[in-house]
């Protein structure tokens, strides 16, 4: 990866726009990052790191990114021009910021943004790839291959890093090594295993508790059978993790199965036992039975038997009783015959009297035909009355019209007189509501000018409120910037005493210097007969160091209170601009009134539209109260014509009824009587006939029920009569002569059956001995059986088991060399297995070997740099106490020929072991990243601790890295760097912020 452009605004120290052109910084090779204390040159580095990975270092990771000098209109941006793999890219950011809104006061904050582009060759301009912070992150991310951290401590080396790296424990190293090769992924992977572990064990485990207690239900189930297995094995004694346990729950259900079998054998064959016993006592029972109801029969037969023959007198009555009722049951059809004609002519005799009855007394004693001749008369007067009827229903007609349009009338008169109403109020209406609509226009148009005139009130109020409260605000920036003042003041004029009292006492501070056979660096003498001595209150470089550290926080404080009240004071210049001259309270007045004015205006203008619809509504209304007088006045006079004729036929009318109504109150009363006379005579002439026809019949009745009495030799029609039965009690009689009947016949057939008398001959049957003796028998017979059914369920029920058992062990046995195999190799990784020889864990391992590869690649630069006197070796051993293995880290002096801790080194020693480090853990988490070519390189202080010959040393190391077309750019403080180097990026501070400026041997 090369850098060719940083530009940076607002970012960090610096204000304004700044741009650092690494393509000319690179020609030299080498080149110095110099600046004063605070001056920002950590932040050009925070810039790249930012811009590739959308954040700084973890140390700087929480602060702002934004300058506090930059204006408040600048924005934050970060923009790096670079070549990765091959590819030309150039990517920009601005991180989440506030800035001023473009409406109104106030600020806002604006989303973070990211742009990536791609330099094309061939059309020579850039190309958009990507808005998408995710995506941008992840292109970068895997162009680099390499982790922000791995980043920064690969390109950005921090010398003061890797020296306490150098001499740092074996867990330290560890931490480090671990986060720039992600070796949390073996830590991962022991930790997998130790699970793995863990589960395998606890399936195991179930795995044998499941098998007890199948054991447990062998023993359960089993009973007796279960006693125990030949060697002794029990549930009882064993537990999950026994060595044997599958061995011993395999034979205890073996001896429990074959036990178990031997029981079910004898069960079965006391079953059958029983069970002849059990179909011999049925036999018996079944024999003892017969002879109880034979027995039984007979005895029952005798004495119904005697019943019958003491109630022969009762069944010849009954016999007599059915014969008279079966001769009368042939004369009942005369006889009711004679009944019914009887009753017959009763009734048409009293019809025919209510008939004559009905009728006027002139004609009711006639005969039938004379009141035929009476009700053909009266149905011919009827017949002339059909005319006067319709001109009757026809005058009620004319009648109920008239009353209708009576109705009409009075409705359309209540319509005229609401309509003239109505109309005579519609000019002052209309007026009215005009007068509203164009109030409530104008009102809406004062709203709008009020909403303006508010608005710009209420900005001004603001402004005011703004202004007021940055007073105050400028007077405690005025005394903090006082304050600082004062402190600045005391700590120059401290710096400048103890600066004063270290060149009175520099003699002594320059003789401590001093060595026997060294040149003086004054005089050049290389004798020193009277060096100076330093006196009790001598002050020292380092005395006045802090000194001068203290003066120059105190003075960029003083500086930071100055530009915050210049900050302050520029924004109250802006809000009293904005406010004008007027005070807060009449500004608010002002806000007040104008908004009461706004309200009542627009109170006034909400109206318009209901107001707008009212009228239109009238408008309407008045066109449809217009059209219904009209409608009435039409209706009114179409109606007087209809009355006129109306009258006049009910006039005719109402004469032809009365002349024919005669004295009766109206035609249809007239009809009504005539109707109900001709209907009267006719039912009387029927009458008439029907009695005398029904007087007949009943004496030719009487005849043939007397005629049918005697053939059946009854003496009278009234005896055959008395000797009648209903047919229930026929039926009820002939049923029980003929049970009497079936009765005799049965008793005699059971007297007569050879079986039931040779029974009654025997002793009596004791059937309650042989049912005793069959329940006797059965209860043998359930007990056998049941005992044969739970041997046979037990036999069952240990199959199943021993099977789930064998089931059982042939499932744990993969889980059990599962386990086997995995806890060998999570103790393996954990270095706690006797086959781990030197007791690492699978992560410190891993470490160990890239530890190994970077000890191996700094010696290549570190022989060089000491002049081959230095090599970095990797040791095994564990650390000191209890440390990892293999982290260990010494150096070999060719000089004495002994390896000893890189703690031992000196301060000039261990800059450039810990920079030759740097340089190898630089080359191999550039391999681990996939061999990412870095040709820019940044390195961060330590030179100041070197002598000349060991600077000339170094920097040949680094320009050995030019020459491989490299880029290295040095952080440092140290003069003789600002001799050396003359390719430079200066960062100068100032009061406004930093900027930065390239600086070459001509500049110089």
């Amino acid at each position: 990866m090369r850098l060719h452009r940083l530009a940076v605004a607002a970012f960090g120290p610096f204000a304004g726009a700044q741009e650092v052109d690494f393509d000319a910084l690179s020609g030299a090779g080498i080149f110095l990052l110099q600046g004063a204390t605070g001056a920002g040159k950590t932040s050009v580095l925070d810039a790249v790191c930012y811009a590739l990975y959308g954040g700084v270092p973890g140390v700087r990771q929480g602060g702002t990114l934004r300058s506090h000098h930059a204006a408040p209109d600048t924005p934050t941006e970060v923009a790096l021009d670079f070549t990765v793999a091959g590819r030309r890219l150039e990517v920009t950011r601005r991180p989440a910021q506030p800035r001023p809104k473009r409406s109104g006061t106030g600020v806002t904050t604006e989303r973070a943004t990211s742009l990536l582009r791609e330099r094309d060759p061939a059309a020579g301009r850039w190309r958009g790839l990507s808005r998408s912070h995710q995506e941008i992150g992840e292109e970068i991310g895997g162009l680099l291959g390499m982790t922000r951290e791995q980043f920064c401590q690969v390109v950005l080396l921090p010398q003061g890093d890797f020296a306490r790296f150098l001499r740092a424990d074996a867990e330290a190293r560890a931490k480090l090594l671990g986060r720039l090769f992600d070796t949390g992924r073996f830590a991962a992977v022991e930790e997998h295993l130790a699970e793995q572990r863990r589960r395998s064990h606890e399936a195991v485990r179930d795995g044998d508790e499941r098998l007890l207690h199948l054991a447990q239900r062998i023993r359960q189930a089993g009973g007796p059978a279960a006693a125990g297995a030949p060697d002794g094995w029990s549930p009882d004694d064993a537990s999950p993790g026994d060595p044997g346990l599958a061995d011993g729950v395999l034979a205890y259900a073996a001896v429990a199965r074959a036990t178990a079998r031997e029981l079910a054998d004898a069960a079965g064959l006391r079953l059958h036992t029983a069970e002849t016993a059990h179909a011999d006592a049925d036999d018996h029972l079944r024999n003892v039975t017969e002879l109880a109801r034979l027995q039984r029969r007979h005895a029952d037969a005798r004495q119904r038997a005697h019943a019958l023959a003491e109630r022969r007198e009762e069944r010849a009555a009954l016999d007599t009783t059915l014969r008279r009722a079966r001769a009368a049951a042939t004369v009942a059809p005369a006889l009711e015959l004679r009944d019914q004609t009887a009753a017959a002519a009763r009734r048409a005799a009293a019809a025919e009297a209510a008939a004559r009855a009905a009728l006027p007394g002139t004609v009711a004693g006639g005969g039938p035909e004379q009141l035929d001749a009476h009700e053909a008369r009266t149905r011919q007067e009827l017949g002339a009355l059909d005319a006067a009827r319709r001109a009757e229903t026809r005058s009620a007609e004319i009648t109920r019209e008239l009353a209708a349009l009576e109705e009409e009338s009075r409705a359309d008169e209540d319509v005229l007189r609401e309509a003239a109403g109505w109309l005579d109020g519609w000019d002052a209406l209309r007026t009215g509501l005009q007068r509203r609509v164009d109030e409530a226009q104008e009102a809406a148009t004062r709203a709008e000018q009020l909403a303006a005139e508010h608005e710009t009130a209420r900005r001004r109020l603001d402004a005011a409120e703004h202004r007021d409260e940055l007073d105050g605000r400028i007077d405690e920036a005025r005394r903090a910037q006082l304050d600082a003042g004062e402190r600045a003041g005391d700590a120059q004029r401290t710096w400048l005493h103890l600066k004063e009292r270290r060149l009175e006492g520099m003699a002594a501070e320059l003789a401590a210097r001093l060595a026997d056979g060294e040149p003086c660096p004054v005089c050049g003498s290389e004798a020193h007969p009277a060096p100076a001595t330093a006196g009790a209150e001598q002050v020292g470089e380092r005395e006045e160091n802090e000194a001068l550290a203290a003066y120059r926080a105190a003075e960029g404080v003083r500086e930071e209170a100055g530009r915050r009240l210049d900050s302050l004071r520029q924004t109250r210049a802006t809000a009293a601009e904005a406010a004008g001259e007027e005070s807060g309270a009449a500004l608010a007045a002002a806000v007040e009134r104008v908004a009461g004015e706004l309200g009542r205006a627009r109170e006034a203008a909400a109206g318009a539209l209901a107001v707008r619809e009212r009228l239109d509504q009238a408008h309407e209304e008045h066109a449809r109260r217009v059209r219904g007088r009209q409608q009435a006045e039409s209706r009114a006079a179409a109606r007087a014509s209809r009355a006129d004729a109306l009258t006049a036929e009910r006039t005719a009318r109402d004469a032809e009824v009365r002349a024919a109504r005669g004295g009766a109150a109206g035609v249809g009363e007239r009809a009504a009587q005539l109707t109900s006379l001709a209907d009267r005579l006719a039912a009387a002439a029927r009458a008439a006939r029907e009695a005398a026809a029904a007087a007949d019949r009943s004496k030719d009745a009487d005849s043939r029920a007397a005629d049918a009495a005697y053939r059946a030799r009854f003496e009278s029609p009234g005896d055959a009569a008395a000797a009648l039965l209903d047919p229930a009690a026929l039926r009820d009689l002939e049923t029980r002569l003929e049970a009497w009947q079936a009765e005799e016949a049965a008793v005699a057939e059971a007297l007569a059956e050879p079986h039931a008398a040779a029974a009654a001959a025997r002793p009596p049957a004791d059937v309650a001995a042989a049912e005793e003796a069959f329940a006797a028998a059965g209860r043998r017979l359930r007990t056998a059986a049941t005992a044969r059914d739970t041997a046979r369920e037990r036999c069952d029920a240990l199959d199943g088991l021993s099977a789930d058992a064998a089931g059982r062990v042939r499932a744990l046995a993969p889980l059990r060399a599962e386990h086997r195999r995995v806890s060998r190799l999570a103790s393996l990784a954990a270095g706690t297995s006797a086959e781990n020889e030197r007791k690492m864990r699978l992560e410190s391992y891993v470490l160990a070997a890239r530890l190994e590869q970077v000890a191996a690649a700094a010696t290549a630069r570190l022989a060089r740099m000491s002049a081959g006197r230095f090599t970095l070796v990797h040791s095994a051993d564990r650390d000191r106490g209890r440390g990892r293995h293999g982290l260990g880290l010494h150096v070999v002096d060719a000089w004495t020929g002994t390896e000893r801790d890189t703690a031992t080194l000196s301060g000039g020693e261990s800059f450039f072991a810990s920079l030759a480090l740097a340089l190898g853990l630089s080359d191999v988490v550039a391999e681990e990243a996939g061999g990412v070519r870095l040709d820019t390189l940044f390195i961060d202080e330590g030179f100041g601790s070197l002598d000349e010959q060991t600077l000339d040393e170094v920097l040949d190391v680094l320009d050995a890295l030019r020459e491989r077309d490299r880029t290295v750019g040095i952080v440092s403080h140290v003069p003789e760097l600002r001799r050396r180097i003359p390719a430079q990026l200066e960062v100068v501070k100032g009061r406004s912020g930093s900027y930065v400026r390239h600086r070459t041997a001509a500049d110089r």
